[in-house]
């Protein structure tokens, strides 16, 4: 278990740290596009390779951990990846890290620490290939209500003629491309069971293509998000709808059970709940940090007032 545990970790760093190295070397390259003069310019750009490579590197390592541990396990581990990802940019990109950034990491690290102490082997589960159309099903129905509940406040945003985005949009989209990157998880571990369960290798390139469109939709949806709305609320919901996701579905699609001791099982869901609580942190730190310094600099104002009145 913890060998799988570890692995997640390297690949949601690599994912993260990845991305980071390619917005970096993206900022002296021209838009890209498929001439060859644009791909050569990103080709032969140091930083930006080494973040494609590494990105690349920390999906295969991703695939190697869904093979070997349950997607309850691997999914709530791969959101420490932002707590990785603040780490590398504090000592690599020199940016400054406040108290709550800090907490969230401690969160996220004690919460891994729970998941591998508290998760354990699965028996293997008879799937059937059903279980795919069955999932798209219930994905289909979150979707249409999400995007029902879209619209609606969408057409109450133009009735009142109001500019900014609504709240409720943000978390939409959040959830979105939250249960899309949970949903892709699952299908690739899918995938890895047919295999073991004798059912048609051409099964597993198949799930492998459908998790990668999984994943694409959610960047749709989660950049869309970003580009109108608040990334704070948009991340944050993102993170979480994948890690339940990713839980929920493992358990009902996967038959992924909690362990069965209950010292274990304690440890696993502790570990969840820390490793939530620290994404939220991380991703709301600023705002939070923010508020704090405002309500203490109000307090301090009112006292000062209250002694120059007396």
């Amino acid at each position: 278990m913890w060998e799988s545990i570890v692995l997640t970790v390297a690949a949601t760093a690599g994912n993260n740290i990845g991305k980071i190295l390619q917005k970096k070397g993206t900022i002296i390259l021209p838009p890209f596009s498929f001439k060859l003069k644009v791909i050569r310019a990103y080709a032969l750009n140091k930083t930006w390779l080494m973040g494609f490579l590494m990105d690349i590197f920390g999906a295969l390592l991703m695939l190697r951990a869904l093979s070997l541990a349950p997607v309850s396990v691997i999914q709530p581990v791969s959101g420490c990846g932002l707590a990785i990802l603040s780490i590398f940019s504090h000592f690599y990109l020199k940016e400054v890290m406040n108290v709550v950034d800090w907490v969230g990491i401690t969160l996220a690290g004690f919460g891994t620490i729970g998941v591998g102490a508290g998760g354990e082997e699965q028996e293997a589960v008879a799937l059937s290939i059903f279980h795919i159309p069955s999932l798209a099903f219930v994905v289909f129905i979150l979707f249409i209500l999400l995007n029902g509940w879209l619209r609606i406040y969408k057409r109450q945003r133009k009735e009142q003629e109001m500019l900014e985005y609504d709240v409720v949009e943000e978390i939409i989209y959040g959830l979105e491309s939250g249960i899309l990157f949970g949903m892709s998880s699952v299908i690739s571990k899918m995938g890895f069971l047919f295999l073991e369960q004798g059912f048609h290798k051409l099964l597993v390139p198949l799930c492998l293509m459908i998790s990668v469109c999984c994943s694409g939709t959610g960047f749709y949806y989660q950049t869309h998000g970003l580009k109108h709305g608040r990334a704070i609320i948009v991340s944050t919901c993102a993170a979480v709808a994948s890690i339940l996701t990713g839980v929920l579905a493992g358990m009902l699609a996967l038959g992924e059970r909690l362990p069965s001791a209950p010292k274990a099982r304690l440890a696993l869901l502790l570990g969840w709940v820390l490793i939530i609580m620290g994404v939220i942190l991380l991703v709301g730190s600023t705002k939070l940090v923010r508020f704090f310094t405002c309500s203490s600099r109000s307090s301090k104002r009112r006292n000062l007032d209250k002694n120059y009145g007396s």
